[in-house]
């Protein structure tokens, strides 16, 4: 039999673990967890993430502790490092075989590159699964043979192609009758304090289940109609799960072929409009490995990096603070830094506001999301700042300038959502929350805005208009 070294990254789960089902079936099963937490840093991942990573990580051993599977824990500085951390541990447990889920940012692609190298130098094999997405990038392609570059294509030859076998769940290992060698202790990362609780994102992927099987039975049903209204638990807030894959695609795509009668697309509104939202999930995927320049701090739309972007330290301070003079801004911002999190209508709204409003470059807004969420990811987080800011796939049309009070005033029209994170707002009644006047401002302590939206409007049509044609 052969004995399989198992590198678990952001798939810190059990059940439905390609990279582990096909490991057990060879035989004997060691696994390993690197942490990176250097290079995770100097790319930007804030506490909340790497706190939620840490714990998932306690979870999983205590998952594979029940299989008989040991897990050893390395600490590295760079990825540079992970082929020789691999190959020790690989020689120290006589494993002749490495499985691993891949991962599509350009810097995990090189990482993955090396480690299968050396391996192959080392006459040892490294084998790559295809595990959080339902398609690997490269197989759904346009017509010229191109990858897409715009969802709704993608999203139709996704829904099209897709079989029965592609969300099929990956069978759970049965548990080893003796494990090889003892787990190691996974040491607490020295981190600055995250803002978020730990209760408020249990990890580990029975946390993980139990939330999604909460959201199919109270909130699914109703998620086309109350996923844009940030004052209602309408969201599945399931993304730090997929993030990490404490929870597979598969078996979100399960339980909602089993609510809604084998449909995936038809049928109930809400779960159909559920599905749509991992399948963007996907495209961004797609999006990283096919188009490798967005992984390098570059525009998808190329025209688009002549932008004139404006450097205004002020202006860029009063977003992240949530003092922005526009309530919704300001609420959204505090529920990011306050709780890890932000509800996608007001990523969309916030972003917008960076992008358009203070014309502020995009990069800034998506590397201070990324330092604060805890579902911070980069293919996500990346692929929803470039449709904000009019520079990415799908992107909304440059003269698309959501108005902050419009937004307020029509997905939290009662403005309980705004009272909640700005409470110095929360004594005004409810129709003057969304854009109090000076004197109420003053009478408060509440900023006046920091632009006009009409003005702030007008400079960025203006500086779009600018820009040479796309190609």
């Amino acid at each position: 039999m052969t004995r399989s070294l198992v590198w678990f990254r952001s798939d810190l789960r059990i059940h439905d673990n390609t990279a582990l089902a096909a490991a057990a079936r060879r035989g004997p099963v060691v696994a390993v967890f690197l942490r990176s937490q250097p290079h995770w840093l100097r790319h930007g991942h804030g506490a909340n993430k790497l706190d939620f990573w840490h714990r998932g990580v306690i979870a999983l051993k205590e998952s594979l502790t029940g299989l008989g599977i040991p897990l050893l824990h390395r600490d590295i500085d760079d990825f540079d490092e992970a082929p020789g951390a691999l190959l020790q541990i690989a020689r120290e447990i006589d494993a002749t075989e490495l499985h691993f889920n891949h991962e599509y940012p350009l810097d995990e692609q090189r990482r993955d590159q090396a480690v299968a190298k050396a391996f192959a130098d080392a006459g040892l094999t490294a084998r790559g699964h295809h595990d959080s997405v339902a398609f690997a990038p490269g197989e759904l392609l346009t017509g010229k043979g191109d990858f897409y570059g715009v969802f709704t294509p993608f999203a139709r030859a996704w829904q099209r192609q897709l079989t029965a076998e592609r969300v099929a769940l990956r069978e759970t290992p049965a548990p080893q009758p003796s494990p090889p060698i003892a787990s190691e202790r996974v040491e607490e990362p020295t981190l600055p304090a995250p803002a978020v609780e730990a209760s408020r994102w249990p990890a580990g992927e029975a946390a993980a289940a139990d939330r999604l099987e909460r959201f199919l039975r109270f909130r699914a049903r109703h998620y086309a109609g109350q996923r844009d209204f940030p004052a209602l638990a309408g969201t599945s807030e399931l993304s730090p799960y997929l993030a990490l894959g404490m929870i597979s695609h598969r078996q979100c795509l399960q339980a909602a072929l089993n609510e809604n009668d084998g449909s995936l697309t038809d049928g109930d509104a809400g779960i159909a409009s559920w599905v749509n939202e991992l399948v963007w999930r996907e495209f961004y995927h797609h999006v990283a490995a096919g188009f490798p320049r967005v992984c390098r701090h570059r525009a998808f739309q190329r025209h688009t990096e002549a932008l004139a972007w404006r450097d205004d330290k002020a202006g860029f301070n009063a977003w992240c603070e949530g003092r922005t003079g526009y309530p919704l801004v300001d609420a959204a911002m505090r529920q990011l830094i306050s709780t890890g999190w932000m509800h996608n209508r007001l990523r969309m709204v916030t972003a917008m506001f960076l992008s358009k409003h203070l014309l502020i470059d995009w990069r800034r807004g998506e590397a201070f999301f990324l330092q604060h969420l805890v579902d911070g990811e980069f293919c996500a987080n990346n692929g929803g700042w470039q449709w904000a800011a009019s520079t990415g796939t799908d992107a909304a049309p440059y003269f698309r300038i959501f108005n902050p009070t419009t937004q307020s005033r029509r997905f939290d029209a009662d403005a309980r959502f705004i009272a909640d994170y700005v409470p110095e707002l929360a004594e005004l009644a409810p129709r003057d929350r969304h854009a109090p006047s000076a004197a109420q401002c003053s009478q408060v302590g509440y900023p006046r805005p920091v632009v006009d939206h009409k003005a702030a409007r007008a400079r960025a049509l203006d500086a779009f208009k600018a820009l040479p044609p796309s190609a």
